[in-house]
């Protein structure tokens, strides 16, 4: 795992000011995306340069909802620290007591407190490095284990009942180590492959109801804007919400699907006027 971040151009579709952008995925209470519609910000994204701008990466950190993802922004913040003198740390001093106060994760307000009272020294973030490492690293093996019952599902080598009790142990396995982006990049693939049964669809469907409200507003509403979804399973998650979540809960489902739905007509326009 890389430690700090190295030169490399943004994404095509990165909005101008990241960190404007990281802002209002805070205001939505959100995950950061690298841009409105665009994939969910992945920890690689902080450590390897694609999130590079010092302000984007302070801004990550406090207001990023997936831990593991605003903990590594607070790396390459420590490392720039570390990288100045004694005269001139006073602002990342200031910058890393005001992600110390506000952060949204508590692990990241620690990790930001150590980093001050270490006075950014190597071992510290060396510490965070590996506690990083330490935890996605493992996460994503176990991922890639879980794709590999995917394949079993696909060919039909595994009854649909045993897919299931994988997939909710997978879950359990790693639920807040593995980067929030991966995970739900594998259930939106789920939920719109061909191989996928319809009724393993609609039960995984059934499940993502159950998960907490961040998670599940990301989940359902990733798929009730999907237009590669089935129109069934779309039709049965909206009866499914409508059963389990309160009136409030709906009425955000509902909003942040339509803001999905503008933000990809919004990225539809410039391919059609090329067209």
């Amino acid at each position: 795992m890389q430690t700090g971040p190295a030169t490399k151009s943004a994404p095509l579709n990165a909005p101008r000011d990241m960190a404007s952008h990281f802002m209002e995925c805070g205001a939505l209470d959100t995950n950061l995306t690298l841009a409105p519609g665009a994939r969910l910000v992945i920890t690689d994204d902080l450590l390897n340069g694609t999130v590079g701008d010092l302000a984007a990466l302070s801004m990550a950190a406090i207001v990023g909802r997936d831990a593991m993802v605003a903990k590594a922004a607070v790396l390459p913040l420590g490392i720039a620290a570390s990288k100045l003198g004694v005269a001139d740390r006073a602002r990342y001093e200031r910058l890393f007591a005001l992600i110390e106060e506000t952060a949204f994760d508590s692990g990241v307000r620690e990790s930001a407190e150590a980093m001050i009272h270490s006075r950014f020294r190597e071992n510290q973030i060396k510490e965070l490095a590996a506690e990083i490492g330490g935890t996605v690293g493992p996460a994503r093996q176990r991922y890639r284990a879980f794709l590999e019952v995917v394949k079993l599902l696909a060919e039909k080598k595994i009854s649909e009942a045993l897919f299931l009790d994988e997939f909710l142990e997978f879950t359990r396995a790693v639920a807040g180590k593995l980067d929030f982006g991966i995970y739900a990049l594998c259930v939106d693939r789920l939920f719109v492959s061909s191989q996928v049964p319809i009724m393993v669809k609609a039960s995984l469907c059934k499940e993502v109801c159950k998960y907490p409200p961040l998670v599940r507003k990301e989940l359902i509403t990733n798929l009730l804007s999907s237009p590669k979804a089935e129109r069934e399973l779309v039709d049965y998650a909206r009866q499914e919400v409508a059963k389990v979540l309160t009136h409030d809960q709906l009425t955000e489902i509902v909003l942040f699907t339509t803001l999905k739905l503008a933000w990809a007509a919004q990225r539809e326009r410039p391919q059609k006027a090329r067209a």
